[in-house]
């Protein structure tokens, strides 16, 4: 009888306290997410102006999509970009994607509209895909040997989508046969390459394919290095003066292929081998520099995205984080509004009619508080998950992150009010989260140590407050588990009583 007493005592105190500060924060927190969106919105809503490419030229830049990976849009999305950083770069040189012929029509007549010749080919069939070390996202990288066919053209430079120009490379036409960077000491990277078309050698590329030549990785990058395998050592690429070209093989200097993480160390490019041109980032597929949530954690995503939105724009995308938006905020505020209405008074559970009538089983009792225990806990997972999962990949980090905060804020007020949890507690990881965007995207540290250890700092002061926030939820979610078949059972006790005094 003390708890069942006590339980409307300590929730009136959680009510009153909500009432009168919970509701102010959220309102303020809604406002200011949504003020941001708005304004970033306005900031990257209209389609930047495609640079498409001049006529014909005895140079390309070339690379690929093909289909059969989860992330195909969000490289389609990367070659668009790419293709339109190197027309504003005016580079002199067509722009070529080769793409197999079950990539779609929508795609190909989009990269056609902004100035880029699209070259249909049949997806060459891996032999290597039973190796045990095979990744199933590479299984058509071998397509890009097709490059070699492109013999409309003298030299042409093959890329990947993930490559990050941050000067003209015209210079690398010079380049001779084939023509490759080592980020590796003894492994050259294929994410840039240079070659001079030939049918001989695209026949000859075949046919080892076919024969199985060896090839450690099972993708483009093993077999190229299987089939160039004395590239490292060959002489480093010189531009010639006179602009002639060269022939022959050649290492070229590791500023055309930057590893983005040697960028993390000092924050700043300082590679002496070379001029500093091409950023790649072969790192985690899932941190890709497109993706909203690689920034903070990899700084240079925001010069992606500044690509972007220089090239192709968000236009597509922003009415899809408009409407999100919208959603999230009348969300919030119905839920506000419930609560204002209906305080918390006795919640009606499927289990009620059993415990008004009396003791449950054991099993019945089990389940009830095995359910009451982990829906409040999967509702606040779900509140982060759900909006994380609902706004599209490639957005600008900033808008990603504004409608993540704002969709999860909703989402945990309507968890917080339904299941009568704390407040502050229950919106604690929301403010470690924001804390730690604040803190690793400060453009304050001088390099990436600094940046490191003070990430590393906030993690272990952030740590004890956690902590506190999961030790109020599991209390309260003790006391909300055990307060309906307590206070049922007391009203079952009190009725004879009543009926009783009735009769008297």
């Amino acid at each position: 009888m003390l708890l069942a007493e006590a339980i409307p005592s300590c929730n009136g105190l959680r009510w009153s306290w909500s009432k009168t500060k919970s509701d102010r924060y959220y309102r303020c927190i809604a406002g200011s997410l949504l003020c941001i969106c708005l304004l970033i919105s306005l900031i990257y809503s209209t389609e930047a102006a495609y640079a498409p490419g001049g006529g014909k030229s005895k140079n390309a830049y070339a690379t690929m999509l093909y289909m059969g990976t989860p992330h195909d849009y969000e490289f389609y999305v990367a070659a668009r970009v790419m293709m339109q950083s190197l027309a504003h770069l005016k580079v002199d040189a067509d722009l070529v994607v080769i793409v197999s012929k079950d990539v779609p029509k929508s795609w190909m007549d989009t990269l056609t509209m902004e100035g880029v010749r699209v070259v249909p080919v049949d997806n060459i069939q891996n032999p290597y895909r039973n190796q045990a070390n095979f990744d199933m996202r590479f299984m058509f990288t071998l397509n890009k040997i097709y490059a070699w066919s492109l013999v409309d053209y003298e030299r042409v430079v093959m890329l990947d989508a993930d490559n990050l120009f941050l000067q003209k490379t015209d210079e690398l036409f010079q380049c001779g046969q084939f023509c490759a960077a080592f980020i590796n000491p003894c492994i050259f990277h294929t994410g840039l390459f240079v070659l001079e078309p030939s049918n001989e050698t695209f026949n000859d590329l075949l046919h080892q394919i076919e024969v199985g030549r060896v090839n450690r990785d099972g993708a483009d990058q093993g077999f190229l290095v299987s089939y160039f395998e004395d590239l490292l050592e060959r002489p480093m690429f010189i531009p010639p003066g006179n602009g002639s070209k060269l022939t022959g093989f050649y290492r070229l200097p590791l500023g055309y292929q930057m590893d983005a993480s040697y960028f993390y160390l000092k924050l700043r490019w300082n590679v002496p081998c070379g001029p500093n041109s091409v950023i790649t980032f072969p790192s985690l597929p899932m941190l890709k520099p497109w993706y909203w949530w690689s920034w903070p954690i990899l700084p240079l995503g925001l010069a992606w995205h500044e690509q972007r939105r220089t090239t192709i724009g968000y236009g597509t995308q922003v009415p899809v984080l408009a409407i999100e938006g919208l959603f999230y905020l009348i969300t919030m505020i119905m839920a506000m509004l419930v609560r204002r209405r209906f305080p918390p008074a006795e919640r009606v559970f499927l289990l009620k009619s059993c415990l008004s009538r009396g003791p449950c089983s054991a099993q019945v009792s089990f389940l009830y508080l095995l359910s009451m225990k982990t829906m409040p806990i999967l509702a606040l997972a779900g509140s982060f998950l759900f909006p994380f999962l609902l706004v599209p990949t490639t957005v600008h980090p900033l808008m990603g992150w504004s409608i993540f905060l704002l969709g999860s804020m909703a989402l945990l007020t309507i968890s917080i009010n339904f299941f009568q949890l704390p407040s502050l507690a229950g919106i604690t990881p929301w403010l470690v989260i924001f804390g730690a965007l604040v803190a690793l995207g400060s453009p304050i540290y001088s390099n990436g140590i600094t940046r490191v250890l003070s990430a590393a700092v906030y993690g272990f002061i952030t740590a004890p407050f956690l902590w506190w926030a999961l030790t109020e939820v599991t209390a309260s979610i003790e006391v909300v588990a055990h307060r309906e078949p307590l206070m049922a059972w007391t009203n079952m006790r009190q009725e004879p009583q009543s009926e009783v005094m009735k009769l008297c």
